[in-house]
């Protein structure tokens, strides 16, 4: 049996609470989606043992991160450590509302969403979360421009941040980014998402393609992501509006040479986690961003051998689990 096989054999789907959130954004019209899901016996709410979540520049929080892939989540797997998670849509992802400049043709409006979009809707859920259980402080993931948004967060809000897990977060470049296909930028793009594979899967090497993704999984986790576009006709075409705010800030910071926020200053214990084939964050992005962390009350890096940038969905996709729960779980402190 294998090790998804063994962890999810011991999860109990029954034993999971699963609550749904609709959250007035602070804009009229604009609410935020969070989903939630903590153990039947999770009756005490710590700040240790709170996660809010929040996605990339693509994909909703419930694409990313909560897919049962063997019958159980990333979500899932927190949930059964003892965890209380949170996740996240920004608005115009997922189940959150869609500005309405979304309903138009792109080329009618600029990009939508931008990164200083995101920041405040993370605040937005984080502050909810904080009212809803009593809290001061909670821990966050967050993976790729989604780093960039908690990283953020984090840096401006130290009193509110227990421990910060990024996973392959954005960094300056000097060479293009694989997402930034170049050319004018609309409010939004369509991204297919059943072509999608092919891309995943050519970030590897040919030997390890075949077992990169299990056979089904692909199928599940385009399935559920496609049930979130709300638009018939793109649904139908197999493909989703994803917003062009975090591509225009690609440019605008990151090709620029301008960082959006600075590492520096996030007060946190960091985990950085990274996918050793990662293309979109590569190797020697992540180790810069790392070495910029130099504020952290403590800092660790990860590299998951064999995985992309969707480490999360692959069939290594255990390791990066048990990383992110054991710092989260930890109580260890530098001396």
């Amino acid at each position: 049996m294998s090790n998804n096989e063994l962890a999810s054999s011991a999860f109990d789907a029954s034993q999971i609470v699963f609550d749904e959130h609709y959250v007035d954004s602070g804009t009229e019209g604009i609410k935020l989606y969070l989903r939630n899901k903590r153990r039947k016996d999770h009756k005490v709410f710590l700040a240790e043992k709170t996660i809010v979540m929040v996605h990339g520049a693509t994909f909703s929080s419930g694409s990313l991160y909560d897919v049962p892939f063997n019958g159980m989540s990333f979500i899932d797997f927190l949930a059964h450590h003892g965890f209380d998670v949170f996740a996240v849509d920004v608005r115009g992802y997922g189940k959150s509302t869609r500005p309405p400049e979304m309903q138009a043709q792109p080329d009618l409006n600029p990009p939508l969403v931008s990164t200083d979009t995101g920041v405040t809707d993370f605040a937005t859920a984080v502050e909810f979360v904080l009212r809803l259980r009593g809290l001061k402080a909670v821990s966050v993931f967050a993976m790729s421009w989604g780093g960039t948004v908690a990283g953020a967060y984090a840096a401006r809000n130290a009193d509110k941040v227990v421990k910060l897990a990024l996973l392959a977060p954005q960094w300056l470049s000097d060479v293009p980014i694989p997402i930034d296909q170049g050319g004018s930028l609309g409010s939004y793009r369509l991204v297919p998402v059943k072509a999608a594979l092919a891309r995943w899967l050519g970030t590897a090497p040919e030997y390890a393609r075949e077992r990169l993704v299990p056979e089904g999984w692909f199928d599940l986790w385009s399935e559920l992501t496609l049930s979130e576009e709300t638009s018939p006709d793109d649904r139908e075409q197999g493909k989703l509006r994803a917003t062009n705010g975090p591509i225009q800030d690609i440019r605008t910071y990151w090709r620029a040479g301008t960082p959006y926020y600075q590492p520096s200053e996030i007060r946190a214990p960091v985990l950085l986690l990274h996918g050793e084939w990662d293309i979109d964050v590569p190797l020697d992005l992540a180790r810069a961003y790392f070495e910029q962390l130099t504020g952290a009350s403590y800092r660790r890096w990860v590299e998951i051998g064999e995985a992309t940038h969707l480490a999360l969905m692959e069939s290594h996709r255990m390791q990066a689990y048990a990383e992110v729960v054991r710092f989260f779980d930890e109580a260890f402190k530098p001396e």
